[in-house]
């Protein structure tokens, strides 16, 4: 081991003596930041997971539409099922209705789905809370949890569904009364954009509320595992050709997505100043002990020390405090994170919040997610942040005439 990392490492861990405080200070700061930067980035890679996925489970992988009503559906699902990447497809109808229960009225999302099909794709009986899929017919419904909760509307209860065709017949001055179906379950997908406002119907009453006749608005596809959502809709969209467009889960939420991912780095790039104070806590110790072994330094340079070797010994000690850092960092930020749900519970109880985190966040666990991008990322710029904070006393040292530093009081 060369003389100038061993003495670095000395000045850092004197044997039979504390730990210098300055430096417990430093490797503390470092520390912090790494687990801080980790547990951040791990929640909000779980969180981004679980919403991807709610996605896909939800609305399927690939939706197919020709922008009005498709009634050559049967061959459209023929001719994308014969692609190689294609699991299975199925028809689906959707728009907007008002529903009513007792004299509560609503406004939700409907979509109609032929239940035989859409198990197939999009895994609807997982979520149904109340209710099997095999018992949607012509004559019910499937409601969200949260909008079956502000109608007051259980199951077996009768409900009164107006659609906008209802308005239609009554500009040429016919009357179509609403159409009175059965609540036949209750579903919940954890995802507060589909469990607020949703319906789900057989494909045939949609087609009776919109008046579609055997028409659909387009086809969900599932595609087999490890298949990029993006290259097969493309695919799907060169075969069927003409007026139809295959549009991925990605390529619709991809706003959305984006949005995910600013606010990733924007917190990676804040918090990444506690690291950066860290840094100015071990240039700040490196100086005094620059300026407290200035003797010291002048006997190594009367020795024969080259100045890049003093100066080695000074940078030498932010890395070392850089890595001692970063790895008790991962320490406990894996440590928090496998402990975080027992935090969040107990933040909860103290606050009385149970009902509040599962009625506006709908998770009653915290998702993490571990990242080996991002802990190369962070352990890379703890390193180099440590290392970089160590050149100015290693210069101020490498400066020093050996003459001067003896003659130094």
């Amino acid at each position: 081991m060369p003389w100038y990392l061993y003495l670095a490492l000395k000045q850092l861990f004197p044997t039979r003596r504390r730990l210098a405080f300055f430096t417990a200070a430093s490797i503390a700061g470092v520390m912090l930041g790494v687990a801080v930067l980790l547990v951040v980035l791990s929640v909000m890679n779980g969180f981004g997971d679980e919403i991807r996925q709610k996605i896909v489970e939800t609305y399927g992988d690939i939706h197919v539409d020709n922008g009005g009503i498709m009634t050559d559906q049967t061959e459209v699902m023929r001719r994308i099922e014969a692609l190689p990447g294609v699991a299975a497809t199925a028809p689906y109808a959707q728009g907007m209705v008002m529903l009513q229960a007792g004299n509560r009225p609503s406004f939700p999302y409907i979509i109609g789905i032929d239940p035989r099909r859409e198990a197939n794709v999009v895994p609807l009986d997982r979520f149904l809370v109340v209710g099997r899929l095999a018992d949607l017919d012509d004559d019910s419904v499937f409601l969200s949890s949260e909008l079956a909760a502000s109608l007051g509307a259980r199951p077996g209860e009768k409900v009164d569904v107006y659609s906008p065709l209802l308005l239609e017949r009554l500009k040429r001055n016919e009357i179509l009364l609403p159409r009175t179906v059965r609540v036949a379950g209750i579903f919940e997908t954890g995802w507060n954009q589909v469990d607020s406002n949703t319906v789900f119907c057989s494909l045939r009453l949609m087609q009776d509320l919109y008046g579609l006749g055997d028409g659909v608005h387009g086809v969900t596809v599932r595609l087999k595992p490890g298949r990029d959502a993006d290259d097969e809709a493309a695919l799907i969209g060169a075969r069927l050709g003409g007026d139809y467009r295959a549009v991925s889960w990605l390529a619709s939420n991809r706003d959305f997505l984006f949005v995910l991912q600013l606010e990733k780095n924007m917190l990676m790039f804040i918090i990444l100043f506690i690291i950066l104070v860290a840094s100015f806590s071990i240039a700040s110790s490196l100086l005094t002990s620059v300026v407290r072994k200035t003797k010291e330094i002048g006997v190594l340079a009367a020795l024969g020390a080259r100045p890049r070797q003093v100066a080695a010994c000074f940078c030498f000690q932010g890395f070392f405090i850089g890595v001692t850092g970063t790895a008790l960092g991962i320490g406990l930020a894996v440590l928090a994170l496998a402990f975080r749900n027992e935090v969040v519970h107990a933040f909860a109880r103290l606050t009385h919040s149970e009902a509040a985190l599962l009625r506006f966040y709908q998770f009653s666990n915290l998702p993490a997610s571990y990242s080996g991008r991002d802990f190369v990322i962070i352990i890379t710029s703890a390193v180099v942040i440590a290392t970089l904070a160590g050149l100015l006393p290693a210069w101020r040292a490498a400066r020093l005439r050996p003459v001067e530093a003896l003659r130094s009081e």
